[in-house]
């Protein structure tokens, strides 16, 4: 994977969160995996979509078919 839009990124999320939840938790969730910084807040850093999904997929522990 080389790249993930931003909608595809979230639509990711609330397939695996649910979109009621996926928001709340991209906000108010720290990953290490991304520097100490929420999703939110590393995407509005300006750190690649895809970076951030793969952080996702490592916290969260998903299979690797979310990969």
């Amino acid at each position: 994977m080389t790249g993930v839009r931003l909608s595809d990124f979230w639509e990711r999320m609330d397939g695996v969160l649910g979109p009621a939840y996926a928001q709340s938790w991209a906000k108010d969730t720290v990953l290490a995996e991304l520097g100490s910084r929420s999703v939110v807040q590393a995407l509005a850093d300006g750190e690649p979509t895809v970076d951030v999904w793969r952080a996702v997929v490592v916290h969260l522990r998903l299979p690797a078919t979310h990969r």
